[in-house]
């Protein structure tokens, strides 16, 4: 198992399986409601991490990017909230408009990609990861540390 120390200094994937496995074994160490963010630029590998949390909570369904929905959910031993704000440049007064609150139903993980672009989260994260690419084609998820 992978703890968040390790993810501190961040830890290196070479594949989609290998990104998907670090997301199984953070997803164990997570509160039975926790709320994730996922930074990071295209293609780094947050929609493939939150298949691997999908798959950690028995979500048999195809996890997508929800990028014109804004968000998906998906039910399993927990449901799963996938939220996609890239296109909701930080409008605050639409967090209210989606009601997320209404789907997040326990025991939940909401998963946020492009959290910077919801202005202000109106709940506490519950850990905050930063995804980038490595010159070497393999990708980095590191923890961001708390303030």
């Amino acid at each position: 198992m992978i703890p968040f120390d390790r993810l501190k200094s961040g830890v290196e994937t070479r594949s989609a399986d290998e990104t998907m496995g670090l997301a199984a074994e953070v997803e164990r160490l997570l509160p039975n409601e926790a709320i994730i963010t996922l930074n990071g630029d295209l293609g780094t590998g947050k929609t493939t991490f939150i298949k691997g949390l999908a798959t950690a909570v028995g979500i048999e369904e195809v996890v997508t990017s929800p990028t014109f929905n804004i968000f998906n959910t998906y039910h399993g031993r927990k449901t799963l909230l996938h939220m996609d704000a890239y296109r909701l440049e930080g409008n605050p007064k639409i967090i209210d408009e989606l009601m997320l609150e209404d789907f997040m139903i326990p025991p939940y993980r909401l998963a946020i990609e492009w959290p910077g672009n919801m202005g202000e989260i109106p709940w506490p994260v519950t850990i905050a990861l930063e995804f980038s690419v490595l010159s070497s084609g393999n990708h980095r998820i590191r923890l961001i540390p708390r303030h």
